[in-house]
């Protein structure tokens, strides 16, 4: 990192004489760089890189303005620089035959065209439960180093996808349920598990363990709880788990019930079938470790909490 930073510092760089700190604004009609504190045009005819646009008062609304490709993709074997030819519609466009005589087809390879693919459905399945940019480009480097190492052959790629998906989460520090990835691709709970373990052996890699904590925010923000609630679910799971209350039982399992006592506690109450749907558990396993931490119940509360609800009045179940 210091190396770096060092050659960042080497590079020239572009400052107004009078105000060295301004950020400068770049006018990217005129390609002007100028300084917003005295107006300094500090340099001129700076390249746009971004794409080339051009419209025709007889051009159609569908068609694209874009008089360039896509940006360079260094996942790709040619860095997705290759040449895609419009579908033709003169005589001279097909043989004797009817058939085309310029495919596609040639200008990419078949293990490009499988990445390609994975790409999109990867980038489709991020969309459908709201996940960052960083997080869809960890998992294309997850299924490029999982396709290329041939280590899953006979699974899906999709089944791949999913399990990717599934990992770069957890290694970004926002992990999903396997569930919640499920309900997003058309692959079953159980082949994204499998896939899910050969790839972390395939790759010699781990991840962190799930705890209550890493879901319990987007919970409770999913209930509209607010915040003390909130607290005080987080601080009944953390104290559950540190005094052994609930062992075997799933995080997932551990922070509903955590959420469904805190709740009833509280004026904003919820019921078990609605934390159930959200956190992706049955009604009855909500109420097994709810029965667990039950009886220590006084002691799992944080000192500051303010009760609606007294504990001794807390459901029995």
């Amino acid at each position: 990192l210091a190396s770096a930073s060092g050659v960042l510092d080497a590079l020239p760089r572009v400052t107004c004489p009078n105000h060295p700190d301004a950020i400068l604004v770049e006018d990217y009609r005129a390609g002007d760089m100028i300084c917003p504190e005295c107006g300094l045009v500090v340099g001129d005819r700076v390249i746009d890189v971004g794409s080339e646009w051009r419209t025709f008062s007889n051009d159609k609304a569908t068609k694209d303005p874009s008089r360039v490709g896509d940006s360079q993709n260094p996942l790709l074997s040619d860095g997705d620089l290759s040449t895609m030819i419009g579908k033709g519609t003169g005589a001279a466009s097909f043989d004797e035959f009817g058939n085309s005589k310029y495919q596609n087809r040639r200008t990419m390879s078949s293990s490009d065209r499988a990445m390609m693919n994975a790409f999109k459905e990867i980038t489709t399945m991020a969309d459908r439960i709201n996940l960052p940019r960083n997080i869809v480009d960890r998992t294309n480097n997850l299924f490029k180093q999982v396709y290329e190492q041939k280590s899953l052959k006979g699974r899906a790629n999709d089944a791949i996808a999913s399990a990717c998906l599934y990992i770069a989460c957890r290694q970004e520090g926002v992990p999903r349920t396997f569930k919640e990835i499920c309900a997003v691709s058309r692959i079953s709970k159980k082949e994204i598990g499998r896939c899910f373990k050969l790839i972390l052996k395939a790759l010699e890699t781990s991840v962190d363990l799930i705890t209550t904590g890493d879901f319990m925010s987007r919970f409770c923000s999913n209930l509209c709880l607010p915040k003390q609630v909130q607290m005080a679910a987080t601080h009944i799971a953390r104290k559950a788990v540190e005094l052994d209350l609930v062992p075997g039982r799933s995080p997932i399992s551990v922070a509903a019930a955590a959420i469904y006592m805190a709740s009833q506690a509280s004026a904003e109450k919820r019921t078990q079938k609605e934390i159930g749907d959200i956190a992706g558990v049955a009604d009855v396993t909500i109420r097994q470790s709810y029965r667990l931490i039950y009886p220590r119940a006084p002691d799992l509360f944080p000192s500051d909490f303010k009760f609606d609800t007294p504990v001794d009045k807390l459901p029995q179940l």
